[in-house]
C-alpha cells in the first residue's frame, strides 16, 4: 500500500486547480451570491506569519463548505500595498519600494497556494497598482466635489533627526520616535481631511444593525465618543471673556472648583494683559506645544495656574481659578473643562497635585456604595445631590434638568470623533490629485489625467519636505499640463485610504470606466463574512463604514454599512506562550511546517489547536497527532478499497455518519471548527472498529474536503470518483438517526487536548466542569498548579486555563 505522501499530492492537486480555474467566480448571474473576505494583508518581505495561516484557512473552509452546497462564492485576494515599511526598507538599502513590493507579492502568493488557499486571483488587486490607484484619486475628487475633503493647518509629529513627519503608532509612549530614537516634535502644516464627522452619527447608529464581536462595537463607539450633555458659560472677571466648557455631567456643577483650558487655546493670548504670571505661562504653552497628543493624556497632571484671572460659577457667583493643563486638548470639546475633583479620577489627581479644593456633591445610592470603595474621597458614578444648596436630596437625572434650567446650560450631543487626517509625507503611497495654480489656488486634477501617477525619479532619504517635491517629472508633468508657475500637490494619501474601499473593487476589478459597476455592487455588497485581526477594530473599521456611507448617500452603493459579519480570530502564540516574533526566537515558519507535515496538517492543526477567537500557543508535538490523523483516513481508504464496499454499515456506524454530517455541519456555520475536527476524528474511531460501506467513505471525504483539501480530493480519485469533491453536493443527514444520549467532548489543559470525556449529550455545565477536572490525566496536568479559568463553550469542549 502506498503511504500518505502530502509532498506528491498537494503540489499535483494544486496544479489541477489552477488549470481547471477551480476558484474562478463570474459577474454573470452569480446564483445564491455569497462574499467571503479576509483583511487586507500587507505583503511583507518575511512572507506569511501563522496569524494569517488561522485567518486564510478559517475563511477557507468556510469558502468551500459554501461552494458544495451551491453557493456563487467571492473569495478575492489582494494587496495593501502602500505604506512605511518599503519606503523605510527603501532608505536603508536604496532599492524601490515597486521592488520589494512585488517581491514579497510573489513569495505571498506562492504560500497562498501551498496551503491550497481557494482564491480567485482573476481579481488580485494591488493598492500601488495605478490602475487601482486611479480610483482612489477618483473616490478622492468625489468627495472633494461634495464637499467632504478640505485642507487646513494640523500638528504632526516631527522627527528632526530623520527630518520627517511620522504617524501617531510610529511614536512610542516616552515620546521618541520609534527608528530615529529622537524627541519628536509638533509642526504645524498644511494638511488635507476628510469630513468623517458629518457622519457621525450614522456612524454610532448603524452599529446597531451589524453582527460584529461585541467588544469591536464597544471600541467604535468608544472612538465615536458620543456624549449628550450641556454648554456652559463661565464669566471671567476683569474682562468681557467667557469659558465655554461641554459637560455631560452637569449634575455635578456645584462641585466645580476649578476650570481649565488647553495651552493652545484662543482665549490665552487675549488675556495677556490680565494675566499676572505671563512668563510662567508663556513657558508652560511652549512646552505642552512640543509634546504629542500622546504625552500629554497619558498620566498626566502637568499645568500651571493662570493668575490674574478668575472664573466665575453661573450659580453661586464665586470665584474659581482658571489653570492650564496638558490633558486638556484642543480639538475635543471645547479645549475647555469643568473640572469637578471629587466626581473625576483626571480632575482628583490634578486637585491633588495644585492643592485645589475638592467638593462632593454626589453620593451614592444606598446599593452603588456597596459596590464603592472610596466614596468620602472620589466617586464617577450618579446618585443623590450633596452639598448642592437648593438641589440637595434630587437624583442625578432630575438635577440634571433643574441645574441646567437654572444655568442656562444649552442641551447638546458632542461626539469625540475628530476629522480623518489623511495627508502624508511620504513617497510610497497615493499621489492626492490636487495641483495648484500660481496664485497658489487648489484645483483637482481632471478625470482624464488619472491616474495622476506616483513619479519615479525621487531619493527615499528624508530631507524635511515631502519625497514628492524633488520629482523634476512631476513639475514638468504638472506645468505641460496645466501651465507655467502651476506646481503639484506633494503629499501622499495615508494607506487608510486604500483599504478604505478595496472590497467594493473586488466585486468588478477589471472595469475600466468606473470603480465597479452598480450590478456587481449590487450582487456581492455587502460582504457576508469579513475576519481578520482585532487589532483593526477602529480605524480601518471606521473608514471603510465612512466611505460606504458616503457611497450609499451618493447613490453609487445601496447598502449602508460594508461588512454585515465580521470575526477576529485568536493570537497563535509561540511555544513558550508569548507573542511569536524574532527577537524572541519563537517564531514558526509556515513553509518549515509545510515542507515537514504538508499544507493539509497545517490548516488541520491551526483550526484544532483551539476555538478561532481565542488565543492559543503553538505546541510542535500536537501538530504530529493531527498528522498521523491523515494518515489514518489515508490508510483507512487504501487499505479496504475494492473490499469493503459489500459490506454493510453496522448501525453504530448508521448513527455516526449522520451525526457527524449534522455536527460539521452545524460547526462550519458558526465557525467552531476545533470541535468540527473532534467530530471527524471519532467518525474515522468508529470506522476503523466497524464495518462500512462506500457511502460512508465518500460522506467521511467530502466532510473533510474542506479542512484537508488535498488528501480529500487523492482518496475521492483512488476510490475511482469522479469530478472534485470539492464540486459535490454537501451531504444531508437524516433527523431519526441523529438522536445522541452521549457524546464526546475534549478537554483541554491551556489550549492542548489531554482528555475525551464520553457524557451525556444533556449533561450541565457544572456537571462537566466537575467530571473534567476528576480526569486522572487532566489532575497531572493540572496537579500544583493555580486553575485561573474553566471555559465551557456550548458544551462542545472545555478548556482549563492554569
Amino acid at each position: 500500500m502506498e503511504k500518505y505522501n502530502p509532498k506528491k499530492i498537494e503540489p499535483k492537486w494544486q496544479q489541477v486547480w489552477e488549470e481547471r480555474d477551480q476558484f474562478f467566480v463570474d459577474n454573470e448571474s452569480p446564483q445564491k451570491p455569497y462574499y467571503i473576505l479576509d483583511m487586507f494583508p500587507y505583503p511583507s518581505g518575511t512572507g506569511l506569519h501563522m496569524g494569517h495561516i488561522e485567518n486564510f484557512t478559517a475563511t477557507d473552509i468556510l469558502a468551500r463548505y459554501k461552494r458544495m452546497n451551491g453557493f456563487s462564492v467571492l473569495r478575492p485576494m489582494g494587496w495593501d500595498a502602500f505604506g512605511l515599511p518599503a519606503e523605510n526598507y527603501a532608505v536603508k538599502t536604496g532599492v524601490h519600494p515597486r521592488k520589494t513590493t512585488n517581491d514579497a507579492i510573489v513569495n505571498f502568493k506562492r504560500q497562498i497556494k501551498q496551503m491550497g488557499l481557494s482564491y480567485d486571483f482573476h481579481r488580485e488587486i494591488g493598492t500601488h497598482s495605478p490602475e487601482y490607484y486611479k480610483w482612489t484619486q477618483w473616490l478622492f475628487l468625489l468627495f472633494y466635489k461634495h464637499n467632504l475633503v478640505y485642507k487646513k493647518k494640523a500638528k504632526v509629529n516631527w522627527d528632526p533627526v530623520d527630518k520627517t513627519v511620522l504617524a501617531n503608532e510610529q511614536v512610542l509612549a516616552d515620546g521618541t520616535a520609534d527608528r530615529s530614537g529622537a524627541v519628536v516634535e509638533q509642526k504645524e502644516l498644511e494638511q488635507w481631511f476628510f469630513r468623517i464627522t458629518e457622519f457621525a452619527e450614522q456612524l454610532h447608529a448603524d452599529l446597531d444593525t451589524v453582527d460584529w464581536p461585541a467588544h469591536t462595537v464597544v471600541n467604535q463607539r468608544n472612538w465615536i465618543g458620543k456624549s449628550q450633555g450641556h454648554y456652559l458659560n463661565f464669566n471671567l472677571t476683569k474682562t468681557d471673556h467667557t469659558i465655554r466648557v461641554f459637560t455631560t455631567r452637569i449634575d455635578t456643577l456645584m462641585g466645580a472648583t476649578y476650570l481649565v483650558l488647553a495651552p493652545e487655546h484662543f482665549l490665552i493670548d487675549e488675556l495677556q494683559q490680565h494675566i499676572t504670571n505671563w512668563a510662567q505661562v508663556e513657558h508652560f504653552v511652549e512646552q505642552a506645544a512640543n509634546k504629542t497628543d500622546r504625552a500629554r493624556t497619558e498620566k498626566n497632571v502637568n499645568g500651571v495656574q493662570v493668575q490674574g484671572v478668575y472664573g466665575v460659577h453661573p450659580i453661586t457667583q464665586k470665584e474659581i481659578p482658571v489653570f492650564l493643563a496638558e490633558y486638556v486638548l484642543l480639538e475635543y470639546g471645547t479645549g475647555a473643562i469643568m473640572a469637578v475633583p471629587a466626581h473625576d479620577r483626571r480632575d482628583w489627581d490634578f486637585a491633588k497635585k495644585y492643592d485645589i479644593p475638592t467638593v462632593q456633591v454626589i453620593q451614592p445610592s444606598a446599593e452603588d456604595a456597596e459596590k464603592t470603595t472610596d466614596s468620602d474621597e472620589m466617586y464617577e458614578g450618579e446618585g443623590v445631590l450633596v452639598n448642592s444648596g437648593e438641589f440637595n436630596g434630587l437624583t442625578s437625572a432630575q438635577a440634571k434638568e433643574q441645574i441646567a434650567k437654572k444655568a442656562k446650560g444649552e442641551q447638546s450631543t458632542n461626539y469625540r470623533l475628530r476629522d480623518w487626517l489623511i495627508s502624508r509625507q511620504r513617497y510610497w503611497g497615493c499621489p492626492i490629485p490636487i495641483v495648484y495654480s500660481p496664485e497658489g489656488e487648489p484645483h483637482p486634477v481632471p478625470d482624464e489625467h488619472l491616474p495622476w501617477q506616483l513619479p519615479t525619479d525621487v531619493e527615499f532619504l528624508p530631507t524635511g519636505t515631502s519625497p514628492l517635491a524633488q520629482s523634476k517629472e512631476f513639475q514638468q508633468r504638472t506645468q505641460e499640463i496645466f501651465g507655467k508657475g502651476w506646481t503639484p500637490e506633494v503629499d501622499t494619501m495615508d494607506t487608510f485610504v486604500d483599504s478604505s474601499w478595496y472590497f467594493l473593487r473586488f466585486c468588478d476589478p477589471h472595469n475600466e470606466v468606473e470603480f465597479a459597476s452598480k450590478d456587481a455592487l449590487e450582487s456581492w455588497m455587502p460582504v457576508d463574512l469579513y475576519m481578520g485581526g482585532a487589532e483593526h477594530t477602529v480605524l480601518h473599521l471606521l473608514y471603510a463604514r465612512f466611505f460606504t456611507k458616503v457611497l450609499n448617500k451618493l447613490g453609487y452603493v445601496q447598502c449602508n454599512e460594508p461588512f454585515a459579519v465580521l470575526r477576529h480570530q485568536g493570537t497563535i502564540l509561540g511555544e513558550d506562550n508569548f507573542k511569536m516574533s524574532k527577537s524572541k526566537g519563537n517564531v514558526v515558519n509556515p513553509d518549515t511546517i509545510i515542507e515537514m507535515y504538508g499544507a493539509d496538517t497545517a490548516r488541520m492543526y491551526v483550526m484544532f489547536m483551539g476555538p478561532l477567537e481565542d488565543s492559543k500557543p503553538w505546541q510542535s508535538q500536537n501538530i504530529v497527532g493531527v498528522h498521523r490523523f491523515l494518515g489514518r483516513v489515508w490508510g483507512l481508504v487504501e487499505q479496504t478499497k475494492g473490499e469493503f464496499f459489500e459490506n454493510d454499515e453496522s448501525g453504530e456506524v448508521k448513527l455516526k455518519h449522520h451525526y457527524t454530517i449534522k455536527k460539521v455541519t452545524e460547526d462550519i456555520e458558526n465557525l467552531r471548527y476545533n470541535t468540527a475536527i473532534a467530530a471527524l476524528m471519532e467518525f474515522v474511531n468508529v470506522l476503523h472498529s466497524s464495518s462500512f460501506c462506500v457511502d460512508n467513505v465518500k460522506t467521511l471525504l467530502v466532510l473533510l474536503a474542506p479542512f484537508a483539501p488535498h488528501i480529500a480530493e487523492e482518496l475521492w480519485e483512488n476510490i475511482g470518483e469522479k469530478g472534485s469533491v470539492h464540486r459535490q453536493q454537501w451531504p444531508l443527514y437524516n433527523e431519526k438517526y441523529v438522536v445522541q444520549t452521549n457524546k464526546t467532548i475534549p478537554v483541554f489543559v491551556n489550549g492542548k487536548v489531554r482528555a475525551q470525556l464520553n457524557v451525556d449529550a444533556e449533561i450541565s455545565e457544572d456537571q462537566l466542569k466537575e467530571q473534567a477536572l476528576a480526569q486522572a490525566n487532566i489532575k497531572k496536568y493540572t496537579q500544583g498548579k493555580e486553575i485561573k479559568n474553566v471555559i465551557i463553550k456550548n458544551n462542545e469542549f472545555v478548556n482549563i486555563v492554569v
